[in-house]
C-alpha cells in the first residue's frame, strides 16, 4: 500500500505544469540594445525570463537614436497571486506570463553648426587658443 502512494505521488508531481515569465521587448526601428535593472539583455526584438513581478528599470540604445531611459511596471496576473499561485504551480498545465513593452526611438537631430560653436568657445574658455 504505501509504494501505491508513493507511486501516486510521483505521478501527480509528474503531471503538474510550470510557470513561465517572459518579457517581450520590442522597438521602431529594431536592433536596439536594451539593458533591464543595469543587465545588458540583447538586441530588440527580446525576450527575457524574469522572476518577480514590480518595478523594472529599462534602457535601450541605438546609433543616430535618441537613447531611452525609463522604468515599466509588471502586475502579477491573477493566477500569479500568493496562495492562487501555489495552484497555478500544481496545474497540469503550463501557464506563461508574458508582459510586451514597445518602445519608438527618436531619431537623433544633431546640429552641426551649433556643434562646432560650442566647441570653439570652450577652447576659448580653456585658453587652448594661446
Amino acid at each position: 500500500m504505501p509504494g501505491r502512494r508513493i507511486l501516486a505521488a510521483l505521478l501527480v508531481i509528474a503531471m503538474t505544469g510550470c510557470v513561465k515569465r517572459t518579457i517581450s521587448i520590442t522597438s521602431e526601428p529594431a536592433g536596439a540594445l536594451v539593458w533591464v535593472n543595469d543587465r545588458e539583455v540583447g538586441r530588440t526584438p527580446v525576450d527575457v525570463a524574469f522572476t518577480y513581478y514590480g518595478e523594472y528599470d529599462v534602457r535601450l540604445d541605438l546609433p543616430g537614436y535618441e537613447p531611452i531611459m525609463t522604468s515599466r511596471w509588471i502586475k502579477a496576473p491573477v493566477w500569479d497571486q500568493p496562495v492562487a499561485d501555489l495552484v497555478a504551480e500544481a496545474w497540469p498545465r503550463d501557464l506563461h506570463s508574458n508582459p510586451r513593452w514597445e518602445f519608438s526611438l527618436a531619431v537623433e537631430e544633431v546640429d552641426d553648426a551649433a556643434l562646432i560653436e560650442r566647441a570653439r568657445s570652450l577652447r576659448g574658455a580653456s585658453g587652448a587658443d594661446r
